[in-house]
């Protein structure tokens, strides 16, 4: 017997848009609501209360930390991720699964315990800490610390963006590139690059999110100390615990709105993607 292929066949009937409306109503509940109530409180006592709160000290403080966490640790981030997916995608080497448990360690343990792991190590009754404060250099409760839990928590994201891409492409083309005298820098520039590029930008970009967003982590080794180590999520905390519900409301919807903006370009990078693969399909066809 001849086995037919599967083919997509249109359902007729009620069932398929009983189940988009519960859909829709699901995410509504789940998402929808939630922000709606953080704009409705915010905006609570008028638009001038809302902008008020930005101009005091202490959020325009969380607001520069927390981007100068962004800045520092997305970088980094890329940056391993690219020399990560790298190896294990194009070499074989002993300690391959090793690389890859440990970079999916981060997701499978709580934040919290990422940010106590460094308090065991530069705190004052850590591993380092006597080393490092008569050295005068302060990690915990202070700027670097920040930044190490937060990477801590955003190593996987690109990473695990680039692996299973350039485990698929494989290695012909820079074996070719390699083969006609290119150098490492040159086949990294003008073929490995441009062929990860919208993947590559699609991890940045998840990665900026939860590092402008992490909480758990970043609780942990700041201090909580308002005006130096709050980032966004810890003022906005700050604010709810002294009943200031429109300044914590307002900080809130600045994470709302820079999520709304990160799915917004996350949505036009899978397209571009999905364009960009249709163009390939079509030339590779053309070409045969």
């Amino acid at each position: 017997m001849i086995a037919r292929p599967l083919t997509a066949r249109r359902i007729d009937g009620p069932a398929p848009a009983l189940l988009l409306v519960l859909a829709v109503l699901w995410l509504a509940i789940l998402i929808g609501a939630p922000l709606a109530t953080v704009l409705v409180e915010a905006f609570a006592k008028g638009a001038e209360a809302f902008f008020a709160a930005f101009k005091e000290p202490d959020a325009l403080a969380a607001i520069r930390l927390t981007l100068l966490v962004a800045a520092i640790a997305v970088p980094l981030n890329a940056a391993f991720g690219l020399a990560a997916a790298w190896s294990i995608a194009k070499f074989s080497f002993r300690g391959k699964t090793a690389l890859l448990t440990l970079i999916d360690l981060p997701l499978s343990l709580s934040p919290v315990v990422s940010g106590l792991v460094w308090v065991l190590l530069f705190g004052a009754r850590g591993w380092f800490g006597h080393a490092l404060d008569e050295a005068g250099i302060k990690v915990i409760f202070a700027v670097p610390g920040i930044v190490l839990g937060t990477i801590v928590v955003t190593v996987p994201l690109i990473a695990r963006e680039l692996i299973p891409l350039m485990t698929e492409q494989g290695a012909d083309e820079e074996l070719a590139a390699v083969s006609l005298g290119a150098g490492g820098w040159t086949v990294f520039r003008r073929v490995t690059l441009p062929n990860i590029r919208w993947a590559l930008l699609h991890g940045v970009l998840l990665c900026n999110a939860r590092a402008m967003g992490e909480f758990g982590a970043v609780s942990v080794v700041s201090g909580h100390i308002r005006g130096l180590t709050d980032t966004l999520p810890l003022h906005v905390e700050a604010l709810y615990n002294d009943y200031d519900f429109v300044g914590a409301f307002a900080a809130a919807s600045l994470l709302a709105g820079l999520a709304v903006v990160t799915l917004v370009a996350k949505t036009v990078l899978e397209q571009l993607i999905r364009a960009g693969a249709r163009t390939s399909d079509s030339q590779e066809r053309a070409a045969a």
